[in-house]
């Protein structure tokens, strides 16, 4: 049985491989984005993420919902929004957070669509 993954002819095809490696993104762009991609491996920062495509809310409610501690909440929190995923408001003495823009909403609802289908 042969490998479908491997080329049967060793060829290169030099104007493709041109091409496409003129095309490339940086090496920082692409690290940058496989750390972007790491926020979404964890189960409990998509979690809140999920929350806050819904609505926007404090830390008391997020954890509420998820069932676990506020500590535990804020610390994601806080990974989420160096990561730039998600902003905040201050309402007097309360901390709202929401998703940081529609990039993030697409991503979620994008990775959704995807493993749905």
């Amino acid at each position: 049985m042969k490998d479908e993954m491997l080329c049967e002819e060793n060829k290169v095809h030099d104007n493709i491989v041109e091409k496409v490696s003129g095309e490339l993104p940086k090496e920082e762009i692409v690290s940058d984005l496989a750390e972007l991609f790491k926020i979404f491996g964890d189960r409990t920062r998509l979690k809140i993420l999920f929350v806050l495509l819904k609505e926007e809310m404090c830390v008391c409610d997020i954890a509420h919902i998820l069932g676990m501690q506020q500590s535990a909440i804020s610390h994601q929190l806080r990974v989420l929004k160096q990561s730039r995923l998600v902003k905040f408001r201050k309402e007097g003495k309360t901390v709202f957070y929401s998703l940081a823009d529609a990039h993030v909403k697409t991503v979620l609802s994008q990775g959704m669509e995807h493993i749905t289908e």
